[in-house]
């Protein structure tokens, strides 16, 4: 009943006219380079969310620093309703813990909505002699340091769950961070890095060599590819994306915010953009996306200062 009375309560409140919310374009800052999946995303849920909210919605990308510089622009901006984040799990839940330095806080945000939540691949260059994790294992052992593997920038989730494989194989490993995904790609594909840890859109897009999945179990889309548990490493690890407003914005417009992204993630066109990015769509109203954000960022607290991981790891 409680779910049946939300979901009414939302409708009613898209329903209400474009003028009850006096509402300029709005401008969705995604805080990595354009192509990768957080931009793809973007641009599937812009018209969507456009149309749900009756203004025009734009993407724009400010990317650099794992997804920090974006999220400090927003973290800055005026809590009007004008400017959003669009951002994975890296710059909201793991940059907190790992950089001193970082221009920004959790409380300095408000979240809407979370829009998707997708299993990491460990991924190779086509016809790359790297099939499974033993392969990796062996090679990088063999490389005593000279093994190296690609991230979108210190303390992402590329880059944390690469530094955990490493640490769990005890083996050595050296860490190349790239503003995104569209330069870790393309060092991989260079040979620069022997491994990249990413989104499946990722591998699928540029038909990369998956070498393990760090999920649970194996998924529908890669039904060949064994998880890092199957080839003995206690490995999970996902990226999640969503939705947040500068802390302060008035309620009745994340109300509005929460409504439009529900929408948006039922339309058609966003349906089938998401499952050709192999990103499951997952999403939580901004009460449920507060509480997992706020469990979220106290589990990397436990991670990064477990492992001390360091942004030269």
């Amino acid at each position: 009943m409680r779910s049946l009375l939300a979901r009414l309560s939302a409708l009613a409140i898209l329903a209400l006219p474009a003028t009850a919310f006096a509402q300029a374009p709005i401008t969705i800052v995604v805080n990595f380079v354009a192509g990768g999946p957080s931009d793809l995303m973007g641009r599937l849920l812009a018209p969507e969310l456009s149309a749900a909210l009756g203004t025009q919605v734009v993407i724009k990308n400010s990317a650099g620093a794992a997804g920090g510089i974006g999220a400090a622009e927003v973290a800055r901006a005026r809590s009007d309703g004008t400017t959003l984040l669009l951002s994975p799990i890296g710059a909201m839940a793991i940059q907190p813990h790992f950089r001193a330095d970082l221009p920004y806080k959790p409380a300095d945000f408000a979240p809407i909505c979370q829009v998707a939540d997708t299993p990491v691949v460990v991924m190779a260059a086509p016809g790359s002699p790297l099939r499974g994790l033993a392969e990796v294992i062996s090679r990088a052992r063999e490389a005593n340091g000279g093994f190296n593997f690609g991230s979108t920038g210190p303390g992402s989730l590329p880059h944390i769950a690469t530094v955990a494989l490493a640490r769990a194989a005890g083996v050595p490993m050296t860490h190349i961070p790239y503003r995104g995904n569209a330069e870790a790609v393309t060092a991989l594909l260079r040979g620069d890095v022997s491994i990249f840890a990413d989104q499946p859109g990722t591998l699928r897009a540029n038909n990369l060599q998956a070498v393990a999945l760090l999920a649970e179990r194996r998924t529908p889309e890669f039904p060949n590819t064994a998880t890092a548990r199957e080839q003995g490493l206690d490995l999970v690890y996902s990226i999640w994306s969503g939705l947040f407003a500068p802390a302060g914005t008035p309620p009745e417009f994340l109300a509005r915010a929460e409504a439009a992204c529900e929408r948006a993630l039922r339309a058609p066109a966003v349906i089938e953009g998401f499952q050709r990015l192999a990103t499951p769509i997952i999403f939580r109203n901004q009460r449920d996306f507060a509480a997992f954000w706020n469990a979220e960022l106290e589990k990397f607290r436990g991670i990064v200062q477990a492992a001390g991981i360091r942004p030269g790891d």
